[in-house]
């Protein structure tokens, strides 16, 4: 047969379509490092149109992203990493990374000269840089990636170069140079102001390894973090209620949503209720039956005996490791660095907000026990905590009737809008936008995962966002931020180096050798940055069909905006040192951008940028507009959230004495402690048989300070109300208030003292110093809810 016979036959078309496939993707790629002075103004309207586009249809987005699928060329690896192909793409990461760290740790312990001194702050900085490239992608990977085979190789890098990591935070010869070069005026002097912020970080490191302690000792501390981290990733694994079903005669649920009592029905007359948190919950506002309720919320605050054993080895583990280290507890550990600095003032923060909050929890549930007595006809009777939700629907101002209006607000918030709201929003603020990309085979790691760049409008390409927003079976619920890659300079030496390393021959590109092939800036004679590299995860219903959008509730609209204020942290944070990128700062601190979002998700200014009928395209009404704002000024209302923000207030206290001295004794059970805390400051009586501290997931992460949720709620109502003036008469896209904004906090990421970042921001000197009167004071703020 002849060679033209077999040759595969391609019609016109087709061929044509794949050329303007081509051709786009090549626009595309070149769009991404537009120069700084370009003209951007057709770019910026076509990708704001697309942005819409891309979320909102599945069929664009599907011929978007289809060079993915007609791209010829090798496959990249996940985020372009080029070691990531495959699974075992992580063993051959994890291995060429540990002989970098190797060969840069010798460079350190062999540092003799001056000269040579005043380079410490960067190797060490480049040093954890190289450690936290396998360990925060492998985090992210091991939470997020459908493929099991993928979970299970990041979680071996992950746990690889986490033992490493504590390794090298007891090897004294690291922390012997960094003595000798604090000794040395003329290298201290030399460093610039990041500089000696790392520093000061990594000096607090190695004095919470037990770095000065003998040798069989820092082993122990070694074995006690990894136990730690190995205990903290089991407990979080398991958190399961006690028992799982519950059965009730089908009469006893009166009040429930008939298709959930249908769909757990199990015979004629019973009903076998899953302890799930949306059965729960539907449960306890609807079902008029006490009993019932007070059983379901007793059951789905019970949490199985191995989940408290496994909590209660970590915390005791983590009192170890804080005694190992020379301090009283783990709270008084973890806090140093901290903008609370001790637990004493997080007692204060925490006494002022409790002062501030219990006369408005007061006014909030008495309506409550009121209508409860007057229902019942029993004036003796107390309100329960499964008592709160059944009641307050009942009451109108609380619970408004929702007009049809209302009911379709959603229709005015498809995904697209939102982002294109976003985008337009961060323009005004700060002159960054975002810009679609298609991904290239093998970048994502899945087909719903959308890339962002951030365009500057002075210095073009800044970051790359990847967003996984919508659910699918086995993924994560939780909506959260990962920082995969930190802004960093790497420098024209560095750049060699790599490129001389024995692994460089895979590679032509020196550039994106120094980066393992992911997101730089443009080159300069001096170097480049490798840009931050971010994912957005959420949890939103996928669209109903490829014709329709999908539309967001109020609820998921926060959420967005909340994640996104991590995002905007990590984008306009852009450091050259990586220890003190964007969200890289005290755990007390990184909230505040995030929670300042939720301001700005429901302003009628904010809502005027984007919010469109995703069939007509007509802007949001004036009167939706305003019920939005009215709600969300009522949350800030005395009978509204206060009762929420005691709960969060609970759990900051069960947080502190989880991890004081108490966790070190023999006789420590975390369900007496956290009782006696409900007994003390609970406004409503918790039952004896609760153990909820078995679901408090964020003791894992937040150890210590999960009081920052609350300080950062409260500092980010201070500046919502002093730098954009509440949001007023255009405030919340005000250019000059959002530079300032960013200029004292975003800028900085983690390389400025918070307190310092605060009280400039804020012009308030009371702040400057930090401590527990500082603290107090921003406890008595109160916080928005």
């Amino acid at each position: 047969m002849s060679k033209s016979l077999t040759t595969k036959w391609t019609c016109l078309r087709c061929l044509r379509r794949q050329q303007q496939l081509l051709r786009r993707h090549l626009a595309t790629a070149a769009i991404a490092h537009i120069q700084p002075g370009a003209p951007l103004r057709v770019l910026s309207e076509r990708d704001d149109t697309t942005l819409r586009k891309i979320f909102d249809s599945q069929l664009f987005w599907q011929d978007f992203s289809e060079p993915q699928k007609a791209w010829n060329g090798k496959r990249v690896g996940l985020f372009q990493n080029r070691y990531l192909q495959t699974p075992q793409g992580f063993s051959e990461f994890a291995e060429i990374t540990l002989q970098k760290c190797k060969r840069l740790v010798d460079r350190v312990v062999r540092l003799s000269t001056i000269e040579e001194y005043k380079q410490l702050a960067l190797l060490l900085d480049r040093l954890s840089d190289l450690l936290c490239r396998i360990i925060d992608i492998a985090d992210f990977v091991r939470a997020t990636h459908p493929d099991p085979a993928f979970q299970q190789a990041a979680s071996q890098a992950h746990h690889r170069m986490f033992e490493y990591m504590n390794i090298l935070n007891t090897t004294t010869d690291l922390n012997d140079q960094l003595k000798v070069a604090l000794t040395i005026p003329e290298v201290v002097s030399s460093w610039t102001e990041e500089e000696l912020r790392v520093v000061q970080i990594l000096k607090k490191d190695f004095s919470q390894s037990a770095i000065d302690l003998p040798k069989e000792k820092r082993q122990q501390f070694v074995q006690l973090s990894n136990q730690v981290n190995d205990l903290g990733s089991a407990f979080l694994d398991g958190m399961q209620p006690d028992q799982e079903t519950l059965s009730f005669e089908r009469s006893r649920l009166y009040g429930l949503d008939p298709r959930i009592v249908r769909n757990y029905s199990s015979g004629w007359n019973r009903v076998e209720l899953p302890v799930h948190r949306s059965i729960v919950q539907q449960v306890l506002v609807s079902v008029e039956d006490e009993s019932v309720r007070k059983q379901v919320y007793i059951a789905s605050r019970n949490a199985a005996q191995k989940d408290i054993n496994l909590l209660e080895s970590m915390l005791r583990a983590r009192a170890e490791l804080a005694s190992l280290s020379g301090f009283s507890s783990y709270a008084e550990m973890t806090l140093t660095d901290k903008m609370a600095g001790s637990p004493e003032a997080v007692s204060q923060f925490l006494a002022a907000l409790i002062g501030r909050n219990k006369e408005s929890v007061h006014t909030e549930l008495v309506p409550l026990l009121e209508l409860k007595q007057k229902s019942l006809g029993r004036i003796d009777d107390q309100l329960n905590p499964w008592d709160r939700d059944y009641y307050r629907k009942q009451i109108p101002e609380l619970s408004p009737k929702r007009s049809r209006d209302a009911d379709n607000l959603s229709a005015y918030f498809s995904l697209g809008t939102v982002m294109q709201g976003l985008s337009r929003l961060f323009t005004r603020l700060y002159g960054v936008r975002f810009q679609p990309v298609e991904p290239l085979p093998g970048e994502t790691w899945s087909p719903d995962v959308r890339r962002l760049d951030v365009i500057d409008e002075n210095d073009g390409r800044i970051a790359v966002v990847y967003c996984d927003l919508f659910a699918r079976g086995g993924k994560s619920p939780n909506p959260a931020h990962f920082t995969l890659r930190c802004s960093r300079f790497i420098t024209a030496a560095e750049i060699q180096e790599n490129h001389s390393f024995d692994d460089a021959p895979q590679l032509v590109d020196p550039i994106s050798l120094a980066n393992d092939g992911m997101a730089t800036s443009a080159h300069t004679s001096e170097g480049v940055y490798q840009l931050p590299t971010i994912a957005l995860i959420c949890d939103f219903p996928p669209p109903k069909s490829p014709r329709a959008p999908p539309l967001l509730p109020t609820s998921h609209l926060t959420t967005l905006f909340h994640e996104m204020g991590h995002a905007i942290h990590s984008i306009l944070g852009r450091t050259s040192l990586q220890n003190v990128a964007g969200t890289r700062c005290a755990t007390d601190f990184c909230e505040l951008p995030s929670i300042l979002m939720e301001s700005f998700a429901t302003n009628p200014t904010v809502l005027a940028l984007y919010a469109r009928h995703w069939e007509t395209d007509a802007p949001l009404p004036d009167n939706l507009a305003q019920q939005i704002q009215q709600r969300a000024l009522a949350a800030d209302g005395p009978r509204e959230g206060a009762a929420d923000t005691e709960w969060q207030i609970l759990l900051s206290l069960f947080d502190q004495a989880y991890h004081s001295d108490l966790a070190g004794k023999e006789d420590f059970d975390s369900t007496a402690v956290a009782h006696n805390i409900y007994q003390q400051y609970a406004s409503l009586p918790e039952p004896h048989e609760t153990r909820w501290q078995g679901f408090f997931g964020h003791l894992v992460g937040y150890g210590g300070s999960y009081y920052s949720y609350l300080f950062d709620r409260a500092i980010a109502k201070r500046v919502w109300e002093v730098v954009f003036n509440k949001g007023l008469d255009g405030s919340a896209i005000d250019r000059k208030r959002g530079e300032r904004y960013k200029k004292e906090v975003l800028r900085w990421g983690g390389s400025r003292e918070p307190w310092v970042c605060v009280a400039s921001l804020l012009q308030d000197k009371r702040l400057t110093e930090g401590g527990p009167e500082a603290m107090k004071h921003v406890g008595a703020w109160g916080v928005s809810r």
